[in-house]
């Protein structure tokens, strides 16, 4: 795990003893990163790069404490070029200009931007003239969707790269490192151990943080999990409210909610409220899941999607939420179907393509004598009147021959709608 280094050049050493085991633990090389095979392994892409004597600009996108900065670092160093760093938390127009106009005094530097979506829309366009001139090469990091936090004028001069976050082999990895370092083992037990790496929740750094906190508890006996988490703070879920778990998570939710799996979406349900969304994002949600993949086959998943919606609204957090788990359940154990939704698609891509047809005169109203006159209403069957209240008329603008929109699955209550559609349209027929 690499430090932040000064805002043009080295970051200061502090002395040995105070230094952090992250900032001691850092690779010295590509190859020393940990849980990053896809991109610094034997057939990486950053190896390949490195291979054909070619680096371009690059975004580094990936979730905290998996080696962003270290690998910016040691881009630069197997690059052979010069190494200077910002950060966008700290940095202003003026430490831009400052940083471009050394770099062009020693041209082909390698310049690291960390949080680069922190920059707004201009100061991003403050790269581009630098990075086409080959004044720099960037490398930006970013915990946040590039899509979402970076313009495509920038994006299209760059290669995105995703980091991975740490897995338990990679972590425990990691960890065996960390006690090489100290010369000694954890006090934990082998389920102490597991449940450390469980805390860290792939981020390399916390887990050596994690490490620091724990050797400095007074010596004891070896600690089981239950005892790890009396003394030690787990680690927050990564959680971007307003891009990638915002939107990856519900977009979880909903899939697995179509897929039949309640507890799938019990578990990003959970996800997202550990995270600190909004209920009611989920509640909405919900209810155009109703509307959307269930439909007709249970006509009681909208309402009963609303009345969640409705009980979360009285009760409010924490209590609601159990009112919303009871949809999330009900939604995923319910049959789906997306008939009515794919009718509505098309039944307003008709709408679009005919333009202002008038509806049949047969089936307007006559309020005044003129529209008698013109025929309004002439015609028309009632058909409750008539036998099995159906009558069978033409309900289609002129010029415009009958479609079908709607067409009901065999699943859940639908397969009933189904039957009754068959049915008028046999008569329609006699």
């Amino acid at each position: 795990m690499a430090r932040a280094p000064d805002l043009f050049g080295e970051a200061p050493t502090p002395p040995q003893g105070r230094r952090p085991l992250a900032d001691r633990l850092r690779p010295t090389r590509l190859a020393e990163v940990i849980g990053q095979d896809h991109l610094v392994g034997p057939e990486g892409r950053l190896t390949a790069m490195l291979a054909q004597g070619s680096l371009p600009s690059l975004i580094l996108w990936g979730p905290p404490g998996v080696g962003k900065t270290s690998i910016a670092r040691l881009l630069a160093e197997a690059a052979g070029l010069p190494f200077t760093a910002l950060s966008a938390v700290f940095s202003g127009v003026a430490d831009l200009k400052r940083a471009f106009e050394e770099a062009r005094l020693r041209r082909g530097t390698l310049l690291f931007v960390d949080e680069i979506h922190r920059f707004n829309r201009a100061q991003q366009d403050g790269f581009l003239g630098v990075v086409e001139e080959g004044v720099v090469v960037l490398v930006g990091a970013t915990t946040e969707s590039p899509s979402f936090a970076l313009n495509g004028a920038l994006l299209s001069r760059c290669q995105v790269l995703v980091l991975e976050r740490l897995g338990p082999p990679a972590l425990a990895a990691l960890l065996d490192r960390a006690e090489a370092a100290l010369g000694r083992a954890l006090p934990l037990t082998e389920a102490g151990r597991d449940a450390l790496l469980a805390m860290a929740d792939g981020d390399g750094r916390y887990l050596l943080n994690l490490v620091e906190q724990l050797l400095a508890l007074p010596p004891r006996a070896l600690l089981d999990p239950a005892q790890l988490a009396d003394r030690l703070a787990r680690r927050a879920a990564h959680y971007d409210r307003d891009r990638d778990g915002h939107y990856g998570l519900i977009s979880a939710l909903h899939k697995s909610l179509r897929g039949s799996d309640p507890d799938a979406a019990l578990y990003w349900f959970a996800r997202m409220l550990a995270g600190g969304e909004d209920p009611r994002f989920i509640a909405r949600r919900l209810v155009r899941f109703a509307a959307e993949d269930i439909g007709m086959a249970d006509p009681r998943a909208l309402q009963i999607a609303l009345a969640g919606w409705d009980a979360f609204e009285r009760l409010g957090a924490p209590e609601g939420e159990l009112a919303l788990a009871q949809v999330v359940v009900h939604l995923g154990t319910a049959p789906k179907s997306n008939a009515t939704y794919s009718a509505f698609k098309a039944a307003m891509q008709a709408a679009r393509e005919t333009g202002s047809l008038a509806p049949p005169a047969h089936i307007l109203n006559a309020p005044t004598k003129l529209m008698a006159e013109l025929g309004h209403g002439a015609g028309y069957e009632y058909d409750h009147d008539l036998p099995e209240g159906f009558s069978g008329a033409n309900y289609w603008p002129a010029g415009m021959s009958p479609r079908r929109f709607y067409a009901p699955t065999d699943r859940g209550a639908e397969a009933a709608v189904a039957d009754r559609l068959a049915h008028w349209a046999a008569l329609r027929r006699r």
